[in-house]
């Protein structure tokens, strides 16, 4: 690879064939699934009466999964060929879509079909889920590693611009048919199959594959736990998922009852929020570099302190223009901890490592978004916002705190700018002779230790 501006470039992963195949499928793959998210969260609330848990009880059922499978998905993506794996999780993915979509064209689904084939999607995706993560390793290899991270979740976002507006209008222009949507996502799955099938082999950046043993899924926990800035993360990751990344429940919620508005107002609001994402992403992809731990923290930070500014507008126009920054802020934050993580793992563990990376990311969804659900039921949407802001504040200033341990913070001032400067470094360590010095005066023998 040569070297200069062309390799800081945004989209400098494209010039991978194998790559450019899985972006532009996905990009029309991600684009319905996001219609069947915006149909699936509109059929909820008509056939349960506007019903926030309801709403959040099939938001967990589609993640929940998450917490028992993602595990087992990520020793699979490490045991087992991944581009042959997506193939068979992508196809049943279409044919789950396909399936709700004739239910309500032949007016026949219930409320309770939604709920179960909504847990029948989490399951497979939540095999899916680590599988892709992994298989993007492979497709572009390690130096274009964070740049092809950051152009995914611009791929994805770019989706959820798209498809909430395309699917608002199609919901709309039925008079409240759901089912264009559900049929649109199961056709466009055809195209990811596609795109897997005509990649090329020998051109993947393929790690040996994990002999089948006893005690991988261990292993994988164990590796992660035995890594500081692996927790740190992954516990942002967590807390954020459970709490702050509900926007599929607090915008709905926000739409119909604090704005009474229809479906087409509850798109352009999905929207919004996917402009703001897919700006934080566009701006993350120039990173060439594994983010550092202050940085997950500050964004966790800002994204709180947006969420909770959300909750608090007053008008429909001024709570979609802060849906902009605010999806700008979350994204920074999960492309930072994802590349975080990436970067920060053994290859032959990486399947299993971002398998737990999604169960904290997404697993306490199904915990989250009832909680939410609650919340915004019992005392109103805006502070569906305000509690997943809040905490999303105090987990960031928890961790702020815990990466303060062990250093030394000092405030210094200097007579040409900057006048003033906060550092951050080791704790110092006193020279040798101030050490002997306090312990004879302890009345210690110096070299010693107390046990």
């Amino acid at each position: 690879m040569s070297g200069g501006a062309e390799d800081t470039g945004v989209f400098r992963s494209l010039r991978v064939r194998n790559y450019r195949f899985y972006a532009a499928s996905n990009l029309v793959s991600l684009t319905g699934t996001w219609m069947q998210r915006i149909g699936q969260d509109w059929l909820v609330l008509q056939l349960s009466d506007d019903n926030g848990v309801a709403l959040g009880l099939v938001t967990a059922l589609q993640f929940g999964p998450t917490l028992l499978l993602s595990l087992y998905g990520g020793v699979l993506a490490d045991r087992y060929p991944k581009r042959r794996m997506l193939v068979a999780t992508q196809t049943l993915m279409g044919l789950l879509a396909l399936l709700l979509g004739v239910l309500v064209a032949g007016d026949a689904v219930a409320l309770w079909h939604v709920f179960v084939l909504a847990g029948a999607l989490g399951s497979v995706s939540a095999i899916d889920a680590p599988v892709r993560q992994a298989f993007v390793a492979e497709l572009v290899g390690p130096e274009l590693l964070p740049n092809a991270v950051s152009l995914n979740s611009t791929i994805f976002n770019g989706a959820r611009l798209v498809g909430p507006a395309v699917a608002g209008l199609l919901i709309g222009a039925a008079s409240g048919d759901t089912a264009p949507a559900f049929l649109v996502n199961a056709a466009s799955f055809a195209f990811t199959i596609g795109a897997l099938l005509r990649m090329r082999p020998g051109e993947l950046h393929s790690s040996p594959p994990v002999a089948r043993a006893r005690g991988q899924l261990r292993e994988g926990l164990a590796y992660a736990w035995a890594r500081p800035d692996l927790r740190l993360a992954m516990g942002l990751a967590l807390v954020l998922g459970t709490f702050t990344f509900n926007s599929q429940v607090t915008i709905a919620l926000m739409a119909r009852e604090v704005f009474d508005l229809g479906a087409q107002a509850f798109g352009l609001l999905t929207t919004c929020f996917a402009l703001g994402s897919l700006s934080g992403a566009l701006l993350s992809s120039r990173r060439s570099t594994r983010p550092r731990q202050r940085f997950l923290v500050v964004a966790a930070v800002v994204f709180g302190l947006f969420c909770i500014a959300c909750g608090l507008m007053p008008t429909y126009w001024s709570f979609a223009a802060l849906l902009v920054p605010t999806g700008a802020a979350g994204l920074v934050f999960s492309v930072a901890a994802n590349s975080f993580v990436q970067l920060g793992v053994d290859q032959q563990l990486r399947g299993r490592v971002m398998a737990l990376y999604f169960v904290c990311f997404l697993g306490g969804t199904p915990l989250g978004a009832p909680l939410i659900g609650w919340v915004s039921e019992r005392f109103g949407a805006p502070w569906g916002f305000v509690l997943g802001g809040t905490v999303a504040v105090t987990a960031g200033a928890v961790a702020a705190v815990w990466l303060a341990r062990g250093r030394r913070v000092r405030l210094e001032t200097h007579a040409v700018p900057p006048w003033v400067q906060l550092r951050v470094g080791p704790r110092a360590v006193p020279p040798a002779r101030v050490r002997a010095a306090a312990e004879a005066a302890a009345g210690e023998v110096p070299g010693t230790q107390d046990s």
